[in-house]
């Protein structure tokens, strides 16, 4: 199934959120006067490309960037790579469906902004490390954080000074969060769902890492192609397919041509099930959609069903794999003894950190340090505190 030969029908026009709008959304917390040529949200994206955290997403691990035992490679995804890829899917997506585009971009640009390094076991162990102070991490609240304050660019504002579209979509596209839980949240519509441009980013990001931790892990050699035909029947059906129509194909194109229709299914599957769920409930609005009786991207049971299959083949085949797992447990090691060395000495802190210490505390402004920083970096950090 490819979804480039379909032409889906368009949302009905009253539930996108155009770019030119002078509305709500296009609000920024800091006033600026209309860009002569450019929409609010196709500034948004210009602003988080150029953004110093942006760029340093290419030295971030997205799962991993080597095999066990090997020299990094320069081919594997990075958090930069996968960021690409959710924000090509996104746009897709919302010009399939007649929303919003430069939304959509924006928000796959900034929606992993705030990782910190070595990947989701860089995360879990930063938020080890905060639990012990009565804190935690959340990426999605750090990156509101980065782009509120953290970036330095402007000499009118801190921060990107970005619409409130944007940083609403920045904290709701992948969880929902309680108004109890987080006042400091009020202004981003707690009790209500975000537009549909941020809720497919999550399964824009879903699908992207999919396809890609497959690419990745079969081209790594860590997977096997055996392995992946009798645990992932989506890819098999569509890999048997291809050696069928092209039995001379190399076994690496025919892998990439496997996942090309892996991806393209899901992404049919994804334009398909938001049509019908719209059409369900009658939506016209965006008041609609906030207001909807659940989130209205999401996948067909079958689909739904078939991914997670695909999902928990990776975490028994890939990601929890014992080569992978002593990859995960160096970067837990890395970060918790950086983050007690900072917090022994704050000295060893940037200057510009150490300010932060009276209003963020000390706990917090070790760990906005820390995760900031790529992969690189945190291990020269790292053996200049005394590890190896």
């Amino acid at each position: 199934m490819d979804s480039g030969t379909r032409s889906p029908a368009k949302l009905p026009a009253g539930i996108a959120i155009r770019g030119n709008d002078d509305g709500e959304l296009t609000r920024r917390v800091h006033g600026e006067a209309p860009h002569p040529y450019r929409s609010p949200f196709a500034r948004d994206g210009a602003r988080i490309l150029h953004a110093r955290a942006f760029r340093r997403l290419a030295g971030k691990t997205q799962v991993f960037t080597h095999r066990p035992g090997d020299p990094p490679a320069d081919h594997f995804r990075s958090r930069l790579t996968h960021t690409l890829e959710v924000t090509q899917i996104a746009r897709t997506l919302a010009l399939a469906l007649g929303l919003n585009a430069e939304l959509a971009e924006a928000l796959g640009l900034v929606h992993d902004i705030g990782h910190p390094p070595f990947g989701h076991a860089g995360e879990k162990a930063l938020d080890a490390c905060l639990r012990g102070f009565g804190l935690s991490f959340d990426h999605n609240l750090h990156a509101l954080r980065i782009v509120t304050w953290f970036e330095e660019r402007y000499a009118g504002f801190r921060g990107l000074n970005l619409t409130l579209a944007v940083r609403e979509g920045i904290v709701k596209h992948s969880r929902d969060y309680s108004a109890a839980e987080h006042p400091e949240l009020a202004a981003y519509f707690l009790d209500q769902f975000p537009p549909l441009e941020a809720q497919l980013i999550d399964l824009a990001d879903e699908i992207a890492y999919l396809t890609a931790d497959l690419d990745d892990g079969l081209d790594s050699g860590i997977l096997t192609l055996e392995q992946v035909r009798e645990g992932v029947p989506l890819f098999r059906g569509f890999y048997d397919a291809v050696v069928r129509e092209y039995p001379a194909a190399a076994p690496k194109i025919a892998n990439y041509e496997a996942l090309k229709g892996v991806l393209n299914a899901l992404v049919t599957d994804l334009l398909d099930e938001v049509r019908g769920r719209v059409a369900a409930i009658g939506a016209t609005t965006l008041e609609d959609i906030r207001r909807a009786p659940q989130r209205l991207a999401g996948l067909s049971p079958a689909m739904e069903a078939a991914r997670l299959a695909a999902k928990e083949f990776l975490y028994a085949n890939l990601y929890n794999t014992p080569g992978m797992e002593e990859l995960h447990r160096h970067a837990a090691r890395v970060v918790e003894e950086l983050f007690a060395a900072l917090m022994a000495d704050p000295g060893m802190l940037p200057e510009d950190h150490r300010a932060e210490i009276p209003t963020q505390g000390l706990a917090r402004t070790v760990a906005d340090y820390i995760a900031g920083m790529t992969d690189s970096f945190i291990e020269q950090a790292w053996g200049r505190c005394g590890g190896w």
